[in-house]
């Protein structure tokens, strides 16, 4: 099948095809540009990527402790808020511990008595407090709440609490830095997590050495942000009640060596924000969200969002190989690739996420592609209709031209679909009449046909095919081999130009008989002479099969009966050798009596009956020559070679010559580049002819046409007259010699010259009843001229003369070799 679409369609329809397609992939373009660069599809990005997060648990670090502000906490402390001194209190009892560090997720931004000592505690427990950054002023500044000095001073680091909160209200992300120009704050884990990294705050590990964070290594000053890895463990970190370690019930082991963040999770008490997993969890604690942060930081999960261009590029791919397929595949298989494609961007979006912690929405190029694949196909659906519309319409206005009743054209009304559908029901009308139509002919064919594939195997046979079969007692031809089929048949000959392939074809016999042969197509093509086993004779010949764009798709084979043919031929052949052997002996025995006779007897009365008999047999004699002749240049094979015109014009005349002479007429034949007298000498002989009259043709035959012209000249022109000869090229498309006989003799009526060439016509029989003849000169002139595929033309005047003019077909340079022409 070819991928061309104006192949398959047409040049106009195929040009339309390519435009609409470019068209349809200009406009994917622009859906996934808007998606990626544009942010389109923001909303349902956001969807699939909380969707991944949800599928796809990933255990929580084992190394965080949360230290809940939990309700039981304010019941037995008292409401919030609590003294600096309680918060010290907890701070001793951590201490006592001995943690890797603390981050205290609380606010303390007013100044208190109890300052100092929880200072004094802040600094003993290596313990990092948040700051709170305003949203940009007018002027792009953003204030800062820091904890108040006391408490800032003794802290092992700052870092600030916002979240980023997009625009469906969910925490996704987070920035390691924000600020403005004047001053950059770090994450609230950040500095921890730093301080890990740098070996300041050692981590126990399970082994007993050291524990080493394997996160990413950001620039210390970017503000970039990374996703943060929710998932449905997101808040199964391990938790103590404040009030619990306050009080001393937790184990030190439970804290020590692990970093304790400490948070609000008491109703109405802390802040709380939307995750990604919020469908499972409910709304996340701040303290919780600061876990999964770190816990990323620290284990090297976090999530890398792709930027928008990297997107557009990657979306591109499915894209164009969609548009590929759009040229080759059909619409069901349009379809599978579109939705292979959609589930490919899905499946590689949530691998990049699950092993290479990189988030690209699918998103872009699914919108993409879910945009184009309708369009196309709505758009070919169009095209195919208005395709199928006009050429059914095509169908509909040509005349009907197989035999039946007339059938009145319908005018098709309703709605396009209707309109399409009543011209392809008269279209399978059509189809079905035609289809009748082929069967009827080939059954009404008297001869045997049958109809194969390209490799040979019977698919139908006529009615004639089944009858000839069925009477030599073999089995029907359908579903067999033609070789197997024609098994039975004697080769005779072949019907070809020379002897060679009759030579070829017997030696190869019976693989002649398969069509699947390439090296016999043409012989077998051209036919050969079989014979059955009831001895009856056939012409077998194939043909090949072909469908409208000229691919060969099987073969016709015909067995024509010549059995009769070959019987005419015998009669005919009967027929000539009675009238050139058996009619010509006795027409030839009585002049030679009449000869003798005419010696021996003095009567006046006997040697006028003498005469009278020689005139009648001699009359005989030339009609059955002349009958002879005629037959066989309407039958016998042409052997054709290159010959000079000019020479077979001067042997003609010289064999005219005689004839002409005792007339008195002057026969000339002014040829250039030729010594020629005929008036003075016996023959004509040529010392030097132009190369340029040669022709192909059969030397005798088209002398003896030549002669009988010339005879003609002689017989109706007056003594003391001359005949002239000339001989010329004409150039052209393709070039022919062409040769005028012109006499100065009685000339023939305008109303006779049509009926010159026909069959016994003769002409000044009563003017001139001395002239015999049988009128078949003319006749076998046209047919001789004619099967050399020239012409022969009269102009005559009574009174003025006549002139033929003989015109073949000028040599082909390129065929020099003798060959036979049937």
């Amino acid at each position: 099948m070819s991928l061309d679409p104006r192949a398959r369609l047409g040049r106009p329809v195929g040009r339309r095809f390519l435009f609409e397609w470019a068209g349809i992939g200009c406009f994917g373009l622009i859906v996934i540009l808007l998606g990626a660069l544009g942010r389109l599809t923001t909303g349902v990005d956001h969807l699939v990527y909380d969707r991944l997060l949800a599928f796809h648990p990933v255990p929580v670090l084992d190394k965080l402790v949360v230290v809940e502000i939990d309700n039981a906490s304010i019941a037995q402390i008292g409401r919030w808020p609590w003294s600096r001194n309680v918060h010290a209190q907890l701070l001793a009892r951590l201490a006592a511990a001995q943690p890797a560090a603390v981050i205290y997720d609380v606010l303390f931004t007013e100044t208190s008595s109890d300052d100092s000592s929880f200072a004094r505690a802040i600094a003993a427990n290596r313990t990092y407090l948040p700051v709170l950054l305003s949203p940009e002023g007018a002027d792009g500044n953003r204030d800062i709440v820091k904890p108040v000095d006391p408490l800032a001073q003794a802290a092992a680091g700052l870092g600030h609490i916002n979240l980023e909160v997009d625009g469906d209200g969910i925490v996704r992300s987070v920035a390691l830095f924000e600020g403005d120009a004047r001053s950059h704050w770090p994450q609230l884990t950040v500095p921890l997590w730093r301080a890990i990294r740098a070996g300041k705050v050692p981590l126990a590990s399970p082994s007993g050495g050291a524990w080493h964070a394997p996160g990413p290594q950001f620039d210390g000053n970017s503000e970039s942000r990374f996703l943060i890895p929710f998932s449905p463990l997101a808040e199964s970190y391990r938790k103590v009640s404040f009030a619990s370690v306050l009080n001393g019930e937790v184990p030190p082991d439970v804290l020590r060596g692990h970093i304790v963040l400490i948070g609000a999770t008491a109703s109405g008490l802390y802040d709380r924000f939307a995750t990604p997993v919020s469908g499972e969890l409910g709304l996340l604690p701040g303290v919780y969200i600061h876990a999964n942060v770190l816990d990323a930081l620290l284990t090297g999960r976090t999530i890398e969002p792709t930027q928008g261009w990297q997107v557009f590029i990657v979306s591109l791919i499915p894209l164009a190989v969609l548009l590929a397929g759009f040229l080759v595949l059909s619409p069901w298989r349009s379809l599978l690739l579109t939705a292979g494609l959609c589930a490919a961007m899905a499946a590689g979006s949530a691998a990049l996420l699950y092993g290479a912690r990189i988030w690209m929405s699918p998103m872009p190029a699914i919108v993409g592609l879910i945009a184009v694949y309708p369009i196309w196909n709505w758009r070919r659906l169009e095209m195919t209709m208005s395709y199928l519309r006009k050429e059914l319409q095509r169908l509909a206005d040509e005349p009907y031209l197989l035999p039946g009743t007339p059938r009145q054209r319908a005018d098709f009304g309703g709605d396009a679909l209707e309109k399409h559908m009543a011209l392809m029901a008269q279209a399978a009308q059509r189809v079905q009449d035609m289809k009748r139509f082929v069967w009827d002919s080939l059954d009404s064919v008297p001869e045997p046909i049958l109809v194969s594939d390209v490799q040979g195997v019977v698919l139908i046979a006529n009615q004639a095919a089944k009858a000839h079969f069925a009477r030599l007692g073999a089995p029907t031809p359908e579903g067999k081999p033609i070789r197997e089929v024609f098994g039975d048949l004697t080769y005779v000959k072949s019907i070809d130009e020379n002897a060679d392939g009759d030579g070829f074809a017997r030696t190869h016999w019976p693989a002649l008989l398969d069509p699947a042969r390439s090296e016999f197509a043409a012989l077998m093509e051209r036919g050969i002479e079989v014979q059955d086993r009831d001895a009856r004779d056939h012409l077998l010949r194939y043909a090949k099969c072909a469908n409208a764009q000229g691919e060969a798709t099987g073969w016709i084979a015909g067995l024509v009966d010549v059995t009769a043919l070959h019987e005419a031929e015998r009669h005919r052949e009967d027929a000539l050798r009675l009238l050139s052997h058996d009619m010509r002996s006795p027409q030839a025995s009585i002049l030679a009596l009449v000869e003798i006779e005419r010696s021996r007897i003095e009567s006046g009365r006997m040697q006028e009956l003498l005469e009278r008999i020689e005139r009648y047999a001699q009359r005989a004699l030339t009609l059955a020559d002349d009958f002879v002749q005629l037959a066989r240049a309407e039958s016998q094979t042409y052997v054709l070679e290159p010959v000079n015109f000019a020479e077979l014009l001067i042997d003609a005349s010289d064999e005219v010559w005689p004839q002409a002479h005792a007339k008195q007429i002057r026969l000339e034949t002014p040829l250039p580049g030729a010594d020629t007298d005929a008036s003075d000498a016996g023959d004509a002989e040529a010392t030097a002819v132009d190369d340029t009259y040669w022709i192909c043709a059969d030397r005798s035959l088209i002398t003896r046409a030549l002669v009988n012209i010339l005879n003609n000249a002689v017989k109706y022109s007056p003594p003391d007259t001359r005949i002239v000869c000339t001989i010329e090229r004409v150039e052209g498309t393709p070039a022919h010699v062409q040769c005028t006989i012109r006499d100065e003799g009685y000339g023939i009526p305008t109303e006779q010259q049509a009926k010159l060439f026909e069959r016994f016509r003769r002409f000044h029989e009563s003017e001139r009843p001395e002239v015999g003849g049988a009128g078949l000169g003319m006749a076998f002139v046209k047919t001789v001229v004619t099967r050399h595929g020239g012409d022969v033309h009269v102009d005559s005047e009574p009174g003025k003369g006549t002139a033929f003019t003989v015109s073949l077909p000028a040599l082909d340079e390129t065929d020099a070799q003798p060959f036979e022409v049937d």
